[in-house]
């Protein structure tokens, strides 16, 4: 998976523990290498993660090598965004989108 600078990847097997049990709400971009607007998405979630760490998590989950959790999750279309508060989904977005729409989007996490 190509991963943005400054995000973390989680997987199925640590998505518990990261994302679940975090005390910050979590941004979790599902996405693929084979998507063309995920890897645009990548230099926004770089500047979201550098500007909005101390207050939210950003993380790339790669939907083929993860199915447990994109099926759990009932993800169809890539990017999916979620975010996760207090171990649950409380916003979910799908496609590419400018980063002062996302940040507008998660006004209410942040």
């Amino acid at each position: 998976m190509i991963r943005a600078s400054g995000v973390d990847e989680v997987t199925d097997a640590d998505f518990g523990d990261r994302v679940l049990g975090s005390e910050l709400p979590v941004l979790v971009e599902f996405t693929a290498d084979w998507c063309p607007p995920c890897r645009q998405m990548g230099p926004v979630l770089s500047a979201l993660a550098a500007e909005e760490g101390d207050r939210l998590r950003v993380v790339q989950l790669d939907v083929d090598t993860n199915p447990e959790t994109t099926n759990a999750y009932k993800v169809l279309s890539m990017p999916t965004f979620m975010v996760f508060q207090g171990g649950e989904p409380v916003r979910s977005m799908v496609g590419a989108r400018p980063k002062r729409r996302l940040l507008e989007e998660l006004s209410h996490v942040l």
